[in-house]
């Protein structure tokens, strides 16, 4: 983690105390997967990060307890958060009082439409501390309203962050991997430790950031093929790319865009898949099943 001391001045203010007031001495819920965020270095350094500007339109999912909420309300001019947990929503409003105009969604991220938000010529910027048990759905449900997002930072197990960084041939290159690097630009910012968090998760964690791109980085005709196609490839990660995408591809068909079908789909880099799909798109009868994806590839 960088030196605090390489954080921009501008964000180097005083940090409010962590709240003592009893409405928000709140058990952390295993079934929301809640570990609060209570380390202010931690949050100086995901402040540098975003480095927020006060007319931006800036939504946190999963605010908590507050510690990201009330030090981008200082620096912003209103803030939309999205809280699961009605015990948070309601003391959320006393702790953030008098920072900044706080409009609070009693909503389930996974299913809140976030777009809705934005008015003309708006994009997103979206923060969070998200749920381990829900970050890669979660990935996917926002890739999904990525046209009004500009971008994401998040703080995520270090796992899943290896995933999305990872590269062909990796032992954590995946689905997740390729559908992110095709339509985001995707930057791991620094590691943070168990303890500073409460409680203390039983991994490490990583703060990162995704910028969608307007255009995926290789053009694909059918993105929903696309995703069906990379989701085929790695439901049976031992299996090669001839067994794999049987109904969608030959081997023929895959040795005259220069792939090798006894690879494997880890060994395929993000514009080999594009080039599979293109293919796939001009063959592949659109009513056949679609294998099940291996759940190691979802969680």
């Amino acid at each position: 983690m960088p030196a605090l001391a390489s954080v921009p001045r501008f964000f180097l203010l005083p940090l409010i105390a962590p709240t003592r007031d009893p409405k928000m001495q709140h058990r952390p819920r295993k079934r929301f997967g809640q570990n609060f965020l209570h380390d202010p270095g931690v949050v100086q350094h995901i402040l540098a990060a975003i480095a927020p500007q006060p007319q931006e339109r800036i939504v946190e999912i999963g605010p908590g307890q507050g510690a990201i909420t009330r030090e981008l309300l200082r620096l912003v001019e209103s803030l939309d958060a999205v809280e699961l947990d009605r015990d948070l929503v309601a003391a959320l409003p006393g702790i953030c009082a008098d920072l900044g105009r706080l409009r609070l969604h009693n909503a389930d991220a996974l299913k809140f439409e976030f777009c809705r938000l934005t008015k003309p010529g708006e994009r997103l910027r979206i923060v969070g501390n998200l749920p381990y048990n829900v970050s890669t759905p979660l990935l996917f449900h926002l890739l999904e309203q990525s046209w009004c997002i500009e971008d994401m930072h998040f703080m995520l197990q270090r796992e899943v962050v290896d995933r999305m960084v990872s590269t062909p041939g990796n032992k954590h290159y995946g689905r997740l991997s390729v559908m992110l690097q095709i339509t985001c630009d995707v930057q791991r910012l620094f590691d943070v430790g168990p303890g500073a968090f409460r409680p203390p998760p039983k991994v490490e964690s990583s703060f990162v950031r995704l910028r969608p791109l307007r255009q995926p980085i290789f053009p694909v005709g059918d993105p929903v093929l696309f995703g069906q196609l990379v989701r085929q490839a790695f439901a049976q990660r031992r299996k090669t790319l001839r067994n794999t995408l049987r109904g969608l591809l030959s081997a023929e068909q895959m040795q005259q865009l220069g792939i090798d079908p006894s690879l494997r789909a880890e060994s395929l880099s993000v514009e080999q898949f594009a080039r599979l799909a293109n293919a796939a798109c001009k063959t592949s009868d659109r009513s056949r099943p679609i294998a099940k994806p291996d759940r190691r590839e979802m969680d």
